[in-house]
C-alpha cells in the first residue's frame, strides 16, 4: 500500500527551463573554467548545490579548493535569486492534476529538493502551492545533515507524517541521484522521469523500477500497487 509519494522539484514537478544548472554553470565558469551544461548536469543534477559545485570542480577540473567552491556557491545563490525573480516558472505538465488525484486517494504528496529552504519556498510561493492544500509537505537540503544520495530527506518526510515503512513510499525524480536516494531509503518504488536533467539512458543506468515520460503515468502504477 502506497502512503506517500516524494517528488523532486526542478525538472520533475517544477518547470524552470534548467535555470538552476545554467546559472550554476555560469557561476563556475566565471571563476575561470569552461564546463558545458551537459557536464554540469551529469555531475551536479539533484545534489545539494554546494556539493554539486565541489563535485563538478573535482571531477572535471581536478580542483579541490574549498574556498573557491564556497565563493562560487555564494555567487551562485545571488545569481539564482535574480534569475528566479525574472523567470516565468510553471508546474511541469500534469503535476497539479497528479497531486490532486493522489491526495484524493489519501496518498501524501511531499516535495524534496537539493535547494536550500529559502529558494525552495520562494519557488512554491511563486507557483501558488501551499502545504496542506496542493502539497502535504516540503523537505529541503537545509533540513538534513546529509543530502542526496543519502536518504535523510525521505526519512525526515516519513518521520513528519508517521510513515514507518519505506516500502509504502515512492520516490520520483529526474536525475540518477534521485533514484539512488529512493533506493537508499528503501522506498517501495524508485522512479525516474525524463522531463528534466537526465536522459532516459542515464536514468536507466541507476536501475529505477519505472521510467516515466509524463507525471500522470504514475497514477496507474500507484493504483496497481494499492
Amino acid at each position: 500500500m502506497i502512503k506517500m509519494v516524494v517528488f523532486d522539484m526542478a525538472g520533475t514537478t517544477v518547470n524552470e527551463d534548467n535555470v538552476v544548472y545554467k546559472t550554476l554553470r555560469k557561476s563556475i565558469n566565471e571563476a575561470g573554467f569552461d564546463f558545458t551544461l551537459d557536464q554540469v548536469l551529469a555531475e551536479g543534477a539533484g545534489k545539494e548545490k554546494f556539493q554539486a559545485i565541489r563535485d563538478i570542480l573535482k571531477v572535471y577540473g581536478g580542483n579541490k579548493d574549498e574556498a573557491l567552491a564556497k565563493s562560487i556557491f555564494e555567487r551562485f545563490l545571488v545569481s539564482l535569486e535574480k534569475a528566479y525573480k525574472e523567470l516565468d516558472i510553471t508546474p511541469v505538465e500534469g503535476a497539479e492534476e497528479l497531486f490532486r488525484a493522489l491526495r484524493e486517494r489519501k496518498i501524501l504528496v511531499v516535495l524534496n529538493t537539493g535547494y536550500n529552504e529559502e529558494t525552495a519556498r520562494s519557488l512554491i510561493k511563486k507557483l501558488g502551492w501551499r502545504e496542506g492544500e496542493e502539497i502535504d509537505g516540503l523537505v529541503t537540503a537545509s533540513d538534513v545533515a546529509q543530502n542526496r544520495p543519502r536518504p535523510d530527506m525521505i526519512l525526515l518526510a516519513m518521520k513528519r507524517f508517521n510513515v514507518t515503512d519505506a516500502g509504502e513510499v515512492v520516490k520520483v525524480g529526474d536525475s540518477m541521484i534521485d533514484i539512488e536516494e529512493g533506493e537508499n531509503a528503501g522506498c517501495g518504488l524508485s522512479i525516474g522521469i525524463t522531463t528534466g536533467a537526465h536522459t532516459e539512458a542515464q536514468l536507466l543506468s541507476a536501475h529505477p523500477d519505472h521510467i516515466l515520460h509524463n507525471l500522470l503515468e504514475l497514477l496507474p502504477i500507484v493504483d496497481r500497487q494499492n
